[in-house]
Parts: C-alpha cells; structure tokens; sequence
C-alpha cells in the first residue's frame, strides 16, 4: 500500500510540474495573486511615493500599473520585483518608499483596492507626469488615460 501511495504522489507531483512548466503566463497570475501583508505595505509606500497629493482614483491608478507589470511577461512577477526594477520609481530612487505608511492612510486602501483588481487605468503599463518628466522615451506611448497629473499608458 505505502509503495501505491509513493507512486501516486510521484504521478500527482509529475502532472502539476508539466502543466506549471507549460503554463508561464499562469504561473504569473499566480504570482500575482499570492500578495502578501508586506506586499501591501510596500505597493502603499510606493503610491504614497509616487501619487502622494493625488485623487483617490489616481492613487489606485498607480497601484494598478504596479500589478498590472506583475502580470506582464516584460517585467518581474512580484510586486517587490517590479517596484525595486532599476529606474522604475521615483520613489525607489529619491529614497520615499523607506518612509513609513500609518495602516489607515488613504494609500493603503488604494494599494489593496489595487491588489483586489481595480484598474482605473485599462491595463496600462506605464505612466508619467508631463511637468516633470524628463526621460523622452516615455513620451512615446501612447497616452490612454489621463488622471490628475499622470498620463497612464501602454
């Protein structure tokens, strides 16, 4: 019986190894989706960095570029990944993600209504402030949605 049982097992583990090793986009909803407390914490201090003095709907906004990179095949599977990518933030760069969020400030809601699934943005991947940007290579997206300072793009 114990032999019966190891081979089961075997076959069992076999079969979920082939079908994750197929399926990378899958596994990358599945990254996306195992969010954790620091997660949160980190996706908040992000906003409060980069969309600090923005609408709420803008601060989601944010949030949702941050999850929808995770879900794309261009950028890192996990929030920590996409957010510490070299050069991707302001935030990361200025120092302004190291600076503590309260649990009830308005950005940790953005982040976890972000983290749920809300997505003012349309899937966009990219987003910038026309006043003080200072790369011209962003200007070449397209623009899909403008929300208070930040032009939001594919």
């Amino acid at each position: 019986m114990k032999t019966i049982c190891y081979i089961f097992l075997i076959v069992i583990f076999s079969i979920c190894l082939i079908y994750f090793s197929g399926n990378l986009n899958d596994n990358k909803v599945l990254a996306a989706s195992s969010n954790s407390a620091s997660d949160l914490q980190l996706m908040a201090r992000a906003i409060n960095g980069e969309a600090r003095g923005e609408s709420y709907e803008g601060q989601v906004a944010v949030g949702a570029v941050i999850m929808n990179r995770v879900k794309h095949s261009d950028f890192p599977n996990t929030i920590a990944g996409v957010i510490y990518q070299p050069g991707a933030f302001t935030a990361v760069s200025d120092g302004q993600i190291n600076v503590p969020i309260d649990s009830s400030s308005t950005v940790v809601k953005a982040a976890q209504d972000a983290l749920n699934g809300w997505d003012p943005t349309g899937g966009c991947i990219f987003y910038f402030n026309p006043n003080t940007a200072t790369s011209s290579w962003i200007w070449s997206k397209t623009i899909v949605k403008t929300i208070g300072k930040h032009h939001f793009c594919k």
